[in-house]
């Protein structure tokens, strides 16, 4: 699948969009006609994955193809105006096969523990209640636990673009909970990016939680980007809307961030 990875083109696409399919506000029809109006090329409707360990967040099995055809459709309605690609936002433990979708995200939402699942982002007080419980309270535990999980990511879901890749932060600006120049911290972000480089997959920089109000600054940090450039990674901007309103959500604040 080809993405737009210029700076200059970067702009016209995203590809990370929620909707009420799964844990999205709008209908997919509503997040098109709001894609057109801001004068994007390509818009990507997602779904998060099935997994048989949650429900909520995820698509239902019984709603997979409605939604598969209703992007279709959609593809056809407004194939002279913008074009419209059907994605899957593909969680490590997703097992259902995904070849049906135009493009993967591949994502962590999850440590899992001796079979048991936990999510990183749903809540602070879950996440903290999580790190004390299972890891001892030792955040970097955690972390490094994500990490090498994350570094999965390609090999375990095939995705075409890496989502979100210090999603491990989110409840953490200005460092309350954890440091993240600690060296175990920054130990193990650069595993991970060392290996995922090698794939030549897109991370994305995603603005999601700056719209939702938990970060100043998109996913990954400054410093993991940069990173992830020295290793000769590359890059494209995503909102991972989950309403209309947020669609390409702060691109001309952060298109600078791009390669």
């Amino acid at each position: 699948m080809s993405f737009f990875l210029e700076k200059e083109k970067a702009i016209y696409q995203d590809l990370h969009t929620h909707t009420n399919f799964c844990d999205g506000k709008d209908s997919p029809e509503d997040m098109v006609k709001s894609a057109i109006k801001k004068g994007l090329k390509i818009i990507g409707i997602c779904c998060h994955s099935y997994t048989d360990f949650t429900s909520g967040c995820c698509i239902n099995l019984e709603s997979e193809f409605v939604f598969i055809a209703e992007i279709n459709r959609l593809k056809e309605k407004y194939k002279d105006k913008i074009t419209v690609l059907c994605g899957i936002e593909k969680d490590l433990y997703t097992t259902k096969v995904t070849a049906e979708y135009d493009y993967v995200i591949g994502s962590i939402h999850h440590f899992k523990i001796d079979g048991k699942y936990y999510f990183i982002d749903r809540a602070k007080d879950e996440f903290m209640r999580t790190v004390e419980q299972v890891f001892g309270g030792d955040y970097y535990l955690a972390i490094e636990r994500y990490y090498e999980s994350l570094a999965k990511i390609v090999e375990k879901t095939d995705c075409d673009i890496i989502g979100h890749f210090d999603l491990v932060t989110k409840y953490n600006e200005g460092d309350n909970l954890f440091s993240t120049i600690h060296p175990r911290y920054v130990g193990a972000y650069r595993k991970a990016v060392d290996k995922l480089v090698g794939f030549n997959k897109p991370f994305e920089i995603n603005t999601g939680a700056i719209s939702r109000g938990y970060r100043s600054h998109p996913y990954p940090a400054k410093e993991i980007i940069e990173y992830i450039k020295q290793k000769g990674g590359k890059f494209i901007l995503s909102s991972d809307s989950h309403s209309k309103e947020n669609i390409a959500y702060q691109y001309d604040k952060w298109k600078e961030l791009l390669n």
